[in-house]
């Protein structure tokens, strides 16, 4: 199984303290690799919010390939942070030429471009430029996306960061996601590694999806270039979280009557059960199956964990006003904050989404059974 930790604070945290974390729960993953998603950016880039950061792993000739690639399309390098990397990596991680993490200026065409416009194009870049890499193996991309950094790397989680001196305060975050193990279902790939991450929506699993290959067949339906990959059956999560808030127009609510639905006898009952019922049939290929905890995150930061129908997965979220903690287990809670009033952590459970909005004053519980908010 997957370990995961997510914290959102007032104050910008270190990646570090979510690794440490993940170690306290290490008997939960094999030390496979770790993926990073860090939002709401301290230090010096949290005077660019509104510039795209590029995230990636890249040789020599890769580097040239993407400085020729953003030139063209005219990208202007604003800010960079370089990431330290000793000539011998420790044992079980790779040897790579250089990890990126760069920030752009808009090209002045962009200026007067509405924003849907440019998130589209954004995304289109960034896919891309993955392929660009896919061709000649010297490309990893892992996000283009503003206030976002992105770092996936196989080798032990701990080990990883320190070798990457993720201690750096040039890292610090208000949201820190991370999880801990590669996808060994299928061949090892660093697109595979959670947390996966479309437009501002990221979410990361700890469980399978057995039902992936029909949600897969319909989301590429859906006419969505984002909608690509799925190197691994729990990437689908974000895509849905996705397809539920933009396309759909529901909120973080709806997203558990999208991937687990009430049954029949349970919407006769619901006060928006006409609408659930005709939300259940029309997506009803988006229906998961198997044991998930689910951890997720919204472009306005928002943050939520929700789990599957059976909850066969262990998640507790925690805190006080101002930070919270989203964990696996409670003892990776408790090594990020061990002085919080744990009487009122709360593990939810199958009918439960358990949402920290971006005030971050407390955790609001929403339940299946209980009227959708701001229906239309």
């Amino acid at each position: 199984m997957c370990r995961l930790i997510a914290i959102t604070s007032d104050t910008p945290q270190s990646p570090m303290t979510a690794l440490n974390a993940l170690d306290v729960m290490r008997e939960g993953h094999d030390g496979s690799g770790v993926g990073l998603c860090l939002r709401d950016l301290g230090g010096p880039l949290e005077e660019m919010k509104d510039e795209p950061i590029l995230s990636g792993i890249f040789t020599e000739p890769g580097i040239r390939r993407l400085d020729g690639y953003m030139i063209n399309l005219g990208f202007l390098t604003k800010y960079k942070i370089s990431i330290k990397i000793p000539k011998v990596p420790p044992q079980g991680v790779p040897k790579r030429d250089m990890y990126l993490i760069r920030a752009y200026e808009y090209p002045e065409e962009w200026a007067d471009m509405d924003r849907a416009e440019k998130e589209a194009r954004l995304v289109n870049i960034r896919l891309a430029l993955q392929e660009m890499g896919r061709e000649n193996q010297d490309m990893i991309v892992f996000s283009f996306w503003p206030d976002t950094i992105m770092i996936k790397e196989i080798g032990d989680p701990l080990t990883v960061g320190k070798y990457l001196e993720l201690g750096n305060e040039k890292l610090n975050a208000r949201i820190i996601m991370a999880q801990g193990r590669q996808n060994t279902n299928y061949a090892i790939d660093l697109y595979a590694c959670h947390p996966f991450f479309i437009q501002g929506f990221s979410t990361m699993t700890n469980g399978e999806n057995t039902a992936f290959v029909p949600i897969r067949e319909y989301l590429k339906s859906r006419g969505e270039p984002g909608y690509t990959g799925f190197y691994s059956d729990s990437e689908v999560f974000v895509h849905i979280l996705h397809y539920t808030l933009k396309h759909l127009g529901l909120g973080v609510e709806a997203y558990k009557h999208v991937i687990t639905p009430l049954q029949d006898g349970d919407l006769e009952s619901h006060p928006n059960g006409d609408f659930l019922t005709h939300l259940k049939r029309t997506c009803r290929k988006l229906i998961i199956d198997g044991p998930n905890c689910v951890i997720g995150l919204l472009p306005d930061n928002t943050m939520f964990m929700t789990q599957d129908r059976k909850k066969l997965r262990p998640g507790v979220v925690g805190g006080q006003s101002g930070t919270w903690v989203f964990s696996s287990e409670v003892c990776g809670l408790d090594y990020v904050l061990p002085g919080r009033d744990k009487h009122t952590d709360f593990q939810p459970m199958h009918l439960d989404t358990a949402v920290v909005r971006p005030d971050r004053r407390e955790v609001q519980i929403c339940k299946q059974m209980q009227r959708l908010p701001r229906l239309h």
